[in-house]
């Protein structure tokens, strides 16, 4: 089973970056393995998991 989650506008890096691994590490203690991510020109991050 496949998830995919939008990360919310996050312009600087570090920024986007804390919140992917927040995000990642929620989804891994429901059983989610993070697949890949891809920022958008928007500033926003579309990260898929696998369970």
């Amino acid at each position: 089973m496949y998830k995919t989650v939008v990360i919310e506008y996050s312009p600087k890096a570090n920024a986007m970056a804390q919140k992917i691994e927040e995000k990642s590490n929620v989804m891994l203690l429901d059983g989610y393995e993070l697949v890949t991510i891809s920022i958008t020109g928007s500033a926003k991050a579309i990260s898929v998991f696998k369970k």
